[in-house]
């Protein structure tokens, strides 16, 4: 791997297929009728996944950065490769192509107006593995990123044990590993996994740990989840989110063994809680905090910065692309999470995944001239 390479995102990766349906007024049961044809725009073809939006984000960000997903030798495969070295051809410098596999794709189908839907191919994500990672090719980097183990069968069948494998072999070459979630569909063989023995297994393994919340509670308390579920009419559960649910979930993950804990809040924030452990943080990798003991025993919130939304495709990953690169680049912990909010911020200015974010000092300067910010919605006790 290239000396100057500081970051290495993993995981899940697919093709994006978006047709445009701005002529279409009614209802996706409307669209998908047998024998109907209906008239549609021209599509947009993209990467999507945390591997390109994360990995992309970061690499907006000036954060030299490798991705490595996993695809097939195919057409699709083709388009995502050429996809990702207009970018930038060192990018796709560390994927990882398998003859004989299909690349993971999604048809996104999103009537102006109307939630989206998704039909969708995991391919070759399925079938990643520990096997997969060239762990001396990661000699140089300073942190792993590893995104959606919940759509990506080998890392969550056998509680975990694959996934495991993966970070501990990470570990071991000393970089900092952080971890992001998907929410599975509950009928699927994801949703019926034991998440709370897999969070036990591989945690211990994570430094920085950024799960939405309702990701979470989906894993951690599914009966809780299902019950706020119910009252907000299985929309945003936020308004039935209180500080005192979002510390005792950041306590039992620290407690399971993550040193850093960032909980994606959507439009309310995001919210953070580090381990009193001294010593957890000082292990914490290459990429550990520049001052520990600022980053020791915190918890805090942040609110939205105020711009005008043009989509929220990618917001979180590139929130947590945000995050990572104030750990990098030695932040505090509150400028870390302002730099989180601002990157996730710049990203929802335009409709795709990762085209609306800055350059790292053109995020700084425009937090550092007074960019307005959403009031605190969640306010914690101390």
């Amino acid at each position: 791997m290239d000396t100057q390479t500081q970051v290495v995102v993993a995981g899940h990766i697919c093709l994006d297929i978006i047709p445009a349906l701005d002529g279409v007024e009614s209802g996706i049961e409307s669209i998908l009728v047998p024998g109907k044809l209906t008239n549609i725009g021209p599509a947009v073809v993209a990467t999507g996944g945390a591997v390109s939006n994360t990995g992309l984000a970061l690499h907006r960000l000036g954060i030299n950065t490798r991705l490595m997903g996993k695809i097939g030798d195919d057409q699709f495969g083709s388009s995502v490769l050429e996809i990702i070295r207009a970018r930038d051809t060192a990018l796709a410098d560390g994927m990882i192509v398998t003859p004989g596999e299909h690349t993971s794709y999604t048809i996104v189908i999103s009537p102006p107006g109307i939630d989206r839907a998704f039909l969708h191919c995991p391919g070759a994500n399925d079938t990643f593995s520990a096997d997969d990672i060239d762990y001396d090719n990661l000699t140089g980097a300073r942190l792993f990123h590893f995104g959606y183990p919940p759509i990506m069968r080998r890392m969550f069948i056998d509680d975990g044990s694959e996934l495991e494998k993966l970070l501990l072999g990470v570990k071991q070459k000393g970089l900092t590993v952080s971890l992001d979630m998907a929410k599975p569909d509950p009928a699927s063989a994801a949703g019926q996994a034991n998440w709370p023995t897999l969070l036990e297994r591989v945690l211990p393994c994570v430094d920085v740990f950024c799960p939405s919340i309702d990701e979470i509670l989906f894993m951690l308390d599914r009966e809780r989840f299902e019950h706020l579920s119910q009252q907000s009419l299985n929309a945003d559960i936020m308004p039935f989110v209180d500080s005192d649910l979002l510390g005792e979930i950041s306590q039992r993950l620290i407690d399971m063994g993550a040193a850093i804990v960032v909980l994606k809040l959507g439009s309310a924030g995001l919210y953070a809680r580090t381990t009193a452990s001294r010593t957890r943080l000082a292990k914490t990798g290459a990429a550990k905090p520049g001052d520990i003991d600022d980053w020791t025993g915190r918890e805090m919130i942040v609110p939205c910065f105020k711009v005008e939304v043009a989509g929220t495709t990618g917001a979180g990953d590139c929130a947590i692309a945000g995050f990572l690169a104030g750990l990098l680049h030695g932040q505090s912990p509150e400028e870390t999470m302002t730099t989180a909010a601002a990157v996730g911020a710049c990203n929802v200015e335009r409709p795709d995944a990762t085209s609306g974010v800055r350059s790292w000092d053109e995020v700084q300067s425009r937090i550092n001239s007074g960019w307005q910010r959403h009031k605190v919605i969640l306010k914690l006790d101390k």
